[in-house]
């Protein structure tokens, strides 16, 4: 079983990432967490590569590097939310283009799953199966639903969704980034509030953690610790053989709820009748 040492972490306030290699003979997981205090935001992207031939690591690789030219670019800044995450995946899927061009051999192909949180607003997009789980607490309010032959099953009721993860479907997607024709995104959001968690994560963590562990783990104080338990325990139970395992856990705070309570104050002192506001200041 691999240990703690092994775990590539990455963390910032309130995000705790990482990644183990587990019983493959590469890594083709990505992360990346990008964070500004000034603006109060964070970009978390995580991706799992496919393609064979060495491709899925040149994918995984080709997501988070778009990731990280656009965040320096800073145009979450200029767009909506929704827009600079779908801007993401297409221009993603477009580098994956490019980089086939350098392969002898192989087809970089990969999934994506992103959150942006900015102020009291998250938003997120996935393709594929890598997953995005929104907690409250430990208990789990929403979990998007896998673009692939496994799942299709479970909506048609022909699969249970505790035999998913286990089913020869699993892994036959059905979307992604870098196929022959342009991606569609799935999106999602909410509006923050104390109390909430997420958890993104490639197929070789839901795949042997559950959505009650994974809500446990989110809900943990300590979040590096609990992020380095998690993925441990996915690669205890992947055994010798096991995926590549890729975990991002984060925790909202007060401060956006905070901010709307201000807000909401001085509108009321704003739209007081004058009157009332000189009674009140005697």
């Amino acid at each position: 079983m691999p240990d703690h040492q092994n775990i590539e972490f990455q963390g910032s306030p309130r995000v705790a990432a990482g990644r183990l290699q587990g019983g493959r003979d590469s890594q083709q997981d990505a992360v990346a967490c990008f964070y500004d205090p000034a603006e109060d935001t964070r970009l978390l992207v995580l991706a799992d590569g496919m393609g064979g031939d060495g491709a899925g690591e040149v994918a995984s690789d080709g997501v988070v590097a778009v990731a990280r030219r656009l965040w320096e670019q800073r145009l979450w800044l200029q767009l909506p939310g929704a827009v600079f995450l779908e801007s993401l995946c297409q221009e993603a899927h477009e580098e994956l283009h490019r980089r086939r061009l350098g392969l002898a051999g192989g087809e970089p192909h990969s999934t994506i799953v992103a959150l942006l949180l900015r102020g009291d607003l998250a938003c997120w997009v996935h393709v594929g199966d890598s997953r995005l789980y929104h907690f409250l607490g430990a208990q789990c309010m929403y979990r998007t639903r896998d673009h692939s032959l496994a799942e299709l099953r479970v909506q048609r009721g022909e699969i249970r969704p505790e035999q998913a993860a286990r089913h020869a479907d699993q892994h036959k997607l059905l979307r992604g980034l870098g196929g022959p024709s342009a991606p569609e995104v799935e999106h999602g959001g909410t509006r923050l509030r104390v109390g909430q968690g997420f958890a993104l994560c490639s197929d070789g963590v839901w795949a042997q953690l559950s959505s009650a562990e994974l809500g446990r783990y989110a809900a943990q104080e300590d979040q590096e610790q609990a992020l380095r338990d998690a993925l441990s325990l996915a690669a205890e139970r992947g055994g010798e053989q096991g995926d590549n395992a890729s975990l991002v856990l984060v925790r909202a705070s007060a401060a956006g709820k905070l901010r709307r309570y201000t807000a909401a104050l001085w509108a009321r002192a704003i739209m007081m009748p004058a009157t009332l506001r000189r009674r009140s200041t005697t």
